[in-house]
Parts: C-alpha cells; sequence; structure tokens
C-alpha cells in the first residue's frame, strides 16, 4: 500500500485541463492529510507562464520537492541504469520509489521502466 501521491508532469497538465479525476484523487489524497509531493522539475515542464488558474492552485496543496544534490546523483545512476534520459521521468520514479508513494501520471511506460530496471515496484494511477 501505497504512502501518498507523486505527480508526473501529466497530472499537472491533467488538473490545468480540469480533468475530473485529477482533482479527485487531489482532494482525496488532501482530505486523508497526506499532501502530494510535485517534484520541482515537474513543476518547470507543466508551467508555461501566463494564465494557468488551475495549475496555479495545485501546488498549494503539495510539497513541492527540490532536486538535492543527493537525490541528483541517484537519479543519475537510474538514468544510467534504465537507458530512460527524461531525467524529469527518473526523478518522479526516484521520489516516489524512495517515499512508498504511487505516481500520478500520463507515462505508465516511463515510470514502469525506471522501477523495473531496479525490480522495484509502485503503483500508478492513469491520468
Amino acid at each position: 500500500m501505497s504512502s501518498g501521491l507523486t505527480y508526473g508532469t501529466g497530472a499537472l497538465i491533467a488538473a490545468e485541463r480540469d480533468d475530473r479525476l485529477m482533482w479527485s484523487l487531489h482532494r482525496a489524497a488532501i482530505a486523508r492529510g497526506l499532501p502530494p509531493t510535485v517534484p520541482a522539475g515537474v513543476l518547470a515542464e507543466a508551467w508555461r507562464g501566463g494564465p494557468q488558474h488551475r495549475l496555479s492552485m495545485l501546488p498549494k496543496g503539495c510539497k513541492v520537492e527540490d532536486l538535492s544534490a543527493a537525490q541528483a546523483r541517484r537519479v543519475g545512476a537510474l538514468v544510467a541504469k534504465c537507458g530512460l534520459d527524461d531525467t524529469v521521468d527518473v526523478a518522479v520514479a526516484e521520489g516516489a520509489m524512495r517515499r512508498n508513494d504511487a505516481v500520478v501520471t500520463s507515462n505508465r511506460s516511463r515510470i514502469n521502466q525506471v522501477v523495473s530496471s531496479v525490480r522495484g515496484s509502485v503503483p500508478i494511477q492513469d491520468v
């Protein structure tokens, strides 16, 4: 059983589209007292400036996780191991595995590629 949620870029894009499932998952996590985690790189990928009203609201209920030097090294090692060069998706998977979170994403195959490279597992919710 997962302890929380980690959002991939697709989750933030779904929130901006006012996706019902995404907002339902978000509200449920907040109600349980488990603020979802948004890696800072995910926010950078989703943010395009200008009015993004719904996306602006989402991080207020989340923990935005900076990329520390130690995590950057773990992510780099995972990039080498899994063969995926998208460091943001790898950081999403690394953080979710470390925290025992489920991942909310539109990139199931990429998250699975990272996780299976270390014989791990994380629950994935597609949006």
